[in-house]
């Protein structure tokens, strides 16, 4: 990285410029996975910033999965296999042009479904109760990525399946109308139905990583989702604390 302070433009936040001045050498490969990152000391020295915007910097690139900090080593560029933080409701979308990547959505199923059993016991409903049901595969570029298999209560979210979801996401959607107040996640590896893994390109031994997420507001449930990736070139993180 041979840039320097004349390099940025004034009138944009630098510690932004100099994130996507390192994206960009992650996407283009002058960064490979595994390489090291300038320091916060080699980014005041190139750039002519302050310590605290080149910790911004460096602090939004570990958040958005693109280098890993490891405190008294340093930082390097992350592994190249996407990744989402299990911790975190974050939206698929988001995760994926953070990446520099387009986000894609085919909506395969959208429908209003009587509840099941398992559906009157994880959201708290009464026999013979109907929920909205969708089914969506996401897609990073043309690289399946997510099958997102999820159930919603009609009363919380009642104009749900009006909703055009190939261009706004059930998770952004769902924060508008009924903000997040609690989630319960349990991931496990889970050998995929035939369908789940024809729809996201695995081979015939792959498992894939499955969480199943259970969100409410102000006491209420909200909707009950079984989120699939693919196995082997996917990861998911938890990150607590501060």
């Amino acid at each position: 990285m041979k840039e320097t302070a004349s390099a940025l433009d004034p009138a944009q936040a630098r510690y932004r410029q100099v994130k996507e001045r390192i994206i960009k050498q992650i996407n283009t490969g002058e960064l490979k996975p595994h390489e090291r990152v300038p320091s916060e000391n080699d980014l005041v020295k190139l750039f002519g910033i302050s310590r605290m915007t080149a910790n911004r910097a460096l602090k939004e690139l570990s958040d958005d999965g693109y280098v890993d900090r490891l405190p008294g080593v340093g930082t390097f560029v992350a592994d190249a296999r996407p990744h989402s933080d299990v911790l975190k409701v974050r939206n698929i979308a988001d995760e994926i042009r953070a990446r520099g990547q387009v986000h894609r959505a085919d909506v395969l199923v959208l429908e209003d479904v009587e509840a099941d059993q398992r559906l009157i016991e994880k959201l708290d409903l009464r026999p013979g109760a109907r929920v909205f049901h969708s089914l969506i595969l996401h897609l990073e570029g043309n690289r399946p990525i997510q099958l997102e298999d999820r159930w919603v209560c009609p009363t919380v979210a009642p104009e749900y399946l009006h909703q055009d979801f190939t261009k706004i996401t059930p998770n952004a959607y769902l924060t508008k109308v009924a903000p997040l107040h609690t989630a319960e996640h349990v991931v496990r590896a889970a050998m995929p139905t035939a369908n789940v893994r024809e729809l996201l390109g695995l081979s015939s031994d792959e498992p894939c990583l499955l969480i199943h997420r259970r969100t409410w507001t102000e006491g209420r449930p909200v909707c009950l989702a079984d989120l699939s990736h693919p196995g082997g070139s996917y990861e998911l993180i938890g990150t607590m604390g501060g």
